[in-house]
């Protein structure tokens, strides 16, 4: 059997296993996991397919595409944390894949086994594709219409124009039906950029100008013009002024310096991030020989300057903003590590204490987030924030074998360092990367759910204990998504108004869930007095219930 179908399988079978295993071990989190599976649950629950809704009410800030898979993924597996993060591990395996299969065909196999692997053993990458937010699955649209555009623009790719045309417009319209115009908006300044530092010299047909924007339209706008003809404009008015807003302004509280993707590319991709530094220097490109290969080099590193500046220009700071980035990034690691292999450059002492430094870092916060039990007591007096000292409460339970994984990150990652500056081998990244998976597989499957139990478990858990149950669920004073999703929300429990759920008669019994902080627990007993009956307090939160009304009852939804 030929080597490269071999490596294929074998990252199948290893990606599957590494993204799917513990998919469901922890809950979902606010707010971008639990709102895209919350518009899915939706979507079973109503039938209407077409229509994103959040609390059964139109949800303009994102197209359907990723909805609509984890709908799918739902109807398969049932409504849960597996469903709804099960499209980003099927998205993770075929990344893989195509970084692989791109590398091998523009360099050779050991390219694109160093390309796939600087990828996929990053903290950021790898978390991604265990995750249940939509980034994943947009990225990978907007860079294979950059890919094939670029082979579009090769001359030597000219007798395979026509097709490169056909998935580059497919693949950017499936970018925006994923998240929205951005994808475009990347797309066009990558290409501006290129052009300049191609001094313009580009040759085009106009035919395939008019084929891009025909297959752009037909698959990118399709959802927008349903909803212009069904008399849904206004969704596209409120979804346009809501990519604007978030350039404009800092929405979701999410505000940063304006370095703040530089910070998190350089240490949220790690290791890749480390290797790829090595490609930012002066002339890296001198002697190369191989002009495809330098050609894809200026494609990767125009688009990943463009994408982070933008996301330092636009005024809204969310960590996934820059997430396109691991593409190229992970392609500039893979070239500075193929350049140490063959002798042309080397991996410098910062470069080697940058690794050590991190990983050191990585495995001795899983360490301690072990022992945090035994020593909180000690801590809590120094803790002025009384809902980080309610929450300690919890009491977490660790199988023991953890800390020996924080350990091997640690010795694999000098044992690199040590062995790569005796002589640098392929194998070096691969024992490397088995430290950073087996440490960001075991976070994730069995470290995670326990430090949850310090966040929102106490919160979670009620919620579910409340599924079925028609009652009004009513977080107060925070804003959170989870009681749509984890009770499992009918439209005829949906609430609107706060306020009269702290005072109206009520047709059905109403739970107030707040955080256990003095002034939240002050300002709600003034607020509705001994109308509410305290139920119980656990880690971080209180609960409260009214029950139904014995007078004239008002639902909520009917008084507005």
């Amino acid at each position: 059997m030929n080597r490269n179908v071999v490596i294929n399988i074998l990252i199948v079978i290893v990606g599957t296993i590494v993204f799917t295993v513990g998919l469901g071990a922890s809950r979902l989190f606010d707010w971008d996991e639990i709102n895209f599976a919350e518009s899915a649950r939706e979507m079973l629950v109503t039938g209407d397919w077409f229509n994103v809704r959040i609390n059964f009410e139109s949800f303009w800030e994102k197209p359907p595409l990723f909805i609509w898979m984890q709908a799918l993924s739902m109807k398969a597996f049932g409504v849960g944390e597996f469903a709804a993060r099960f499209p980003n591990a099927v998205m993770g395996v075929c990344t893989l894949l195509l970084l692989f299969n791109i590398g091998r065909k523009r360099r050779d196999t050991r390219f694109g086994l160093l390309w796939m692997m600087m990828y996929g053993i990053s903290l950021l990458p790898f978390f991604y594709f265990k995750s249940g937010i939509i980034d994943p699955w947009f990225n990978f649209f907007i860079f294979c219409g950059i890919y094939f555009f670029s082979r579009y623009a090769d001359p030597e790719a000219s007798p395979q124009r026509v097709r490169n045309v056909i998935l580059s417009a497919g693949s950017l319209g499936l970018a925006v039906l994923t998240k929205g115009p951005v994808a475009l908006l990347v797309f066009g300044l990558t290409f501006v950029v290129w052009l300049v530092v191609r001094r313009f010299r580009f040759s085009f047909r106009w035919r395939d100008v008019a084929l891009w924007v025909a297959v752009f339209g037909l698959v990118g706008m399709s959802w927008f013009i349903i909803l212009a003809l069904t008399g849904h404009g206004q969704v596209i008015n409120d979804f346009i002024q809501y990519q604007i807003r978030l350039f404009r302004t800092e929405d979701s509280f999410h505000g940063g310096f304006p370095l703040y993707h530089f910070v998190i590319l350089l240490f949220g991709v790690a290791p890749a991030s480390f290797f790829a530094l090595g490609s930012f220097r002066r002339k890296v490109l001198a002697g190369v020989k191989d002009e495809g290969m330098a050609d894809l080099f200026r494609w990767m590193m125009t688009s990943f300057w463009v994408v982070l500046i933008l996301f330092s220009i636009v005024r809204t700071k969310i960590i996934h903003y820059s997430s396109f980035c691991y593409f190229p990034l992970s392609f500039l690691a893979a070239y500075a590590a193929e350049g140490m292999l063959e002798g042309r450059d080397r991996l410098r002492g910062y470069q080697r204490g940058l690794l050590i430094a991190i990983s050191s870092l990585l495995g001795l916060v899983l360490v301690l987030f072990t022992l945090f039990d035994r020593v909180k007591e000690y801590l809590i007096p120094y803790v002025n924030d009384p809902f980080a000292v309610s929450c300690m409460e919890a009491e977490s339970e660790w199988t023991g074998f953890e800390p020996l994984v924080g350990v091997f990150l640690i010795a694999m990652t000098v044992w690199f360092c040590v062995a790569f500056k005796r002589g640098p081998r392929l194998r070096h990244f691969a024992i490397l990367g088995s430290g950073y998976v087996l440490f960001m597989f075991t976070t994730l499957t069995f470290a995670v759910k326990e430090v949850e139990k310090y966040s929102q478990d106490s919160a979670v858990e009620f919620f579910i204990s409340k599924k079925g149950e028609d009652c009004y669920i009513c977080p107060v004073f925070y804003k959170t998504f989870a009681h749509y999703f984890y009770s499992e929300r009918k439209p005829e429990n949906r609430i609107e108004d706060v306020n009269l759920l702290k005072s109206a008669n009520l047709d059905k019994d109403c739970y107030f869930v707040i955080m256990d902080m003095p002034m939240f627990r002050e300002q709600f007993a003034e607020e509705v007095g001994d109308a509410a009956e305290f139920l119980y307090r656990r880690s971080g939160y209180l609960f409260f219930v009214r029950r139904k009304s014995a007078a004239p009852v008002v639902n909520p939804e009917e008084r507005q």
